[in-house]
């Protein structure tokens, strides 16, 4: 598999994980993002803040593990400036894709700048996924995105059903 299509950024301060999304980010970022997310939370960082100003855009196996992480780590009853992922700066077309799968009350979506004095400057480190590994990865954020809004059923029906097939996990 070729190297990640977005850049991924981050750096530690305090409680929180800042990280900058740049380019375009899909299935072959997405698990490293969350390895790199989860290994945090398992650190006792509290909050994640994504910047996403010069994030092209995004696909749906990256925004239903993001929803994913969201939904592990909060829910929509939660005010949203209490909520651990902060969405700062979403592109219009990022923010267009949130809402039309229904999935922006895991969120706190902002505007704004990271808090002063902060430089994303570590990568966020690459591991291949055998093409198994990657389809078990797609089907999670899909039937992440089917679970937390239902209309997203009819959408992904067929995209689900064939990650089932190429992970091997018919049912």
């Amino acid at each position: 598999m070729a190297n990640p299509s977005a850049n991924i950024l981050f750096t530690l301060v305090n409680d929180t994980v800042c990280m900058r999304v740049t380019g375009r980010a899909t299935l072959t970022c997405s698990s490293d993002f969350k390895r790199l997310v989860l290994k945090m939370f398992d650190e006792g960082k509290e909050r994640v803040i994504v910047e996403l100003s010069e994030c092209q855009s995004m696909d749906s196996t990256f925004l239903g593990m993001l929803s994913g992480l969201g939904m592990k780590h909060g829910n929509p009853s939660t005010p949203a400036h209490e909520r651990a992922i902060e969405l700062l700066n979403p592109t219009e077309r990022v923010t267009d894709l949130i809402d039309n799968l229904g999935v922006s009350d895991y969120f706190n979506i902002v505007s704004g700048d990271l808090p002063e004095n902060v430089q994303c400057d570590r990568e966020v480190e690459h591991t291949e996924s055998s093409k198994q590994q990657t389809a078990r990865d797609c089907l999670e954020a899909h039937k992440i995105l089917m679970e937390l809004n239902p209309q997203n059923q009819a959408i992904f029906k067929d995209v689900v059903k064939y990650f089932e097939e190429e992970a091997g996990e018919d049912e």
